[in-house]
């Protein structure tokens, strides 16, 4: 099917446009138009050659080149396709957007193999896909060869649009985009794959299944040593290396652009830190104080069972900053960025987080702000049960991240624990909170070694008669098989927890 579709592009392309068709009588959009560009050739032994990068164009019943209208990009989450309903995008349609959904390589009928946001691959795709946009006669423009251009899309379909957007950056200095609505997505896919090196099983298992005809050689060979190692390979290290803004942040580069990012605090695939990151590191000052984080419990969310967890599902800031939920507060910010409507939002330029109890919070900073002792703590390695510490009594509220510092002693080699925060009334019923762990790894036996150790961003009230612990355990089913690789122990001694409390 992918090289008739590249032909009728291709001879439509030849000729300098598209054919424009006429808008049905009963004022409707139009059926959308579907269409394939050349995107960056295939490098990847398994299929080397031409690709194809198709999409469905969908223009809202009002637009023509008397009348241009602002686009949006689109495009699915891994495993997917593009989106060729035109009902699935009515309320952008009506509000006088045009959307162009794309499928992404080695996905739906586009060809090649995904490259997982790389900006050598999937960032030029999108690049293609706005320089197509710039020459639709019906779009609005800034200048010449540039739309006045919007993104939206969740989890593969928000890596996408930093993809884009910073590939731009990296290739000519600016972007072309001009507001970004990225959900549920990745600042460092090294990070959430495999934070401190121990892989996310749980999640990694189920994302290469999904895509396994998509997949690169790389990929293929270094998904079945991560496995079985219970090590991140580092032939995956380096191929993920540049697949997200931490590696555009490293070398420099801002976004300089609004970007409303919507998180799953209780995602545990791309929890809330990824988001905070891109937030507080991928957007420059200016950009900040026009955009908005928004926190909600959903995403990417397995239960935990071990250590168990507990987060009320829902997106109580959405329906806060909109009046109605996440839907109309997307449409709104794009309508204030990219239509020049009246900013009737409010809070941008701060974190607006669900607690697990389902309230929302807003703050200015997610930095740790106080600081409590914990006694010293002893947990086994590769088996044994999860162990909750009293760190503070109740009333309390945080609401961002948290760490944990204390000299480490190893008894083993390849030591490993998972922490968490959690609630309760006494440790035997504390539930951790939001669903998230962080691993801790001591590549080698070690005594009194200092260590600062990240525990999950999270947003949590608790209340009087309960208390606030930090959970350890040798288990972790996010991580399963990946435990310590020996038998041994784990000794924390003079114990400090900070925490962003807030006032």
């Amino acid at each position: 099917m992918r090289r008739p579709l590249g032909l009728v592009a291709a001879t439509a392309l030849a000729f300098g446009s598209l054919m424009a068709f006429p808008a049905p009588a009963d004022g409707s959009a139009p059926d959308p138009e579907t269409v394939c560009i050349p995107g960056v050739p295939e490098t990847d032994v398994l299929e080397p050659g031409p690709v194809d990068i198709c999409l469905s164009v969908h223009r809202p019943a009002q637009a023509s080149p008397q009348k241009r209208v602002p686009v949006l990009l689109h495009s699915h989450g891994w495993g997917g396709t593009r989106t060729s309903d035109p009902a699935a995008f009515r309320r952008y349609l009506d509000a006088g957007f045009g959307v162009v959904s794309i499928d992404q390589r080695g996905f739906g009928d586009s060809g090649g193999k995904a490259h997982v946001e790389d900006p050598a691959f999937e960032g030029r795709d999108v690049i293609a896909v706005i320089d197509h946009v710039a020459g639709l006669d019906w779009v609005k423009r800034d200048g010449p060869d540039d739309p006045v251009l919007g993104a939206i899309g969740g989890s593969y379909g928000g890596g996408y649009q930093f993809a884009g957007a910073f590939t731009e950056i990296m290739e000519t200095g600016r972007t072309r985009f001009d507001a970004l609505a990225p959900q549920i997505t990745w600042h460092s896919l090294n990070d959430s794959l495999a934070p401190n090196g121990v892989v996310r099983t749980a999640w990694a298992g189920l994302l290469y299944a999904a895509g396994m005809d998509a997949h690169t050689s790389a990929v293929h060979s270094g998904f079945p040593e991560g496995m079985v190692t219970g090590r991140w390979p580092s032939g995956m290290d380096d191929f993920f290396r540049d697949n997200g803004p931490a590696f555009h942040v490293d070398e420099g580069r801002k976004l300089d652009i609004p970007v409303l990012l919507r998180q799953g605090i209780s995602d545990n695939l791309f929890p809330l830190d990824e988001a905070i990151a891109n937030f507080d590191r991928a957007l420059t000052d200016r950009a900040r104080r026009d955009s908005m984080l928004v926190g909600y419990n959903g995403g990417h969310a397995l239960p935990n069972v071990l250590p168990a967890g507990i987060a009320e599902p829902g997106d109580a800031c959405s329906a806060r900053l909109s009046g109605a939920d996440y839907d109309e507060l997307e449409l709104r910010f794009l309508t204030e960025n990219l239509q020049g409507g009246p900013r009737t939002l409010s809070g941008h330029g701060q974190y607006h987080l669900m607690t697990a109890r389902g309230e929302c919070r807003t703050v200015d900073s997610v930095a740790p702000t106080t600081t409590y002792t914990l006694p010293d703590i002893t947990t086994t390695t590769a088996a044994g049960v999860p162990q909750s510490i009293e760190i503070a009594e109740g009333p309390l509220t945080l609401a961002g991240n948290s760490r944990l510092d204390a000299l480490v002693t190893a008894l083993g080699v390849d030591s490993r624990a998972f922490f968490a925060l959690s609630v309760g009334t006494s440790p035997a019923d504390a539930r951790v909170v939001q669903n998230n762990v962080l691993p801790h790894r001591e590549e080698y036996a070690t005594v009194d070694r200092r260590r600062s150790i990240d525990l999950p961003s999270v947003a949590t009230t608790v209340r009087e008669g309960e208390s606030l612990f930090l959970t350890v355990s040798p288990q972790s089913d996010m991580f399963a098989l990946h435990g310590s690789r020996t038998p041994g122990a784990l000794r924390l001694t003079d114990v400090t927890v900070r925490l962003p409390v807030v006032r």
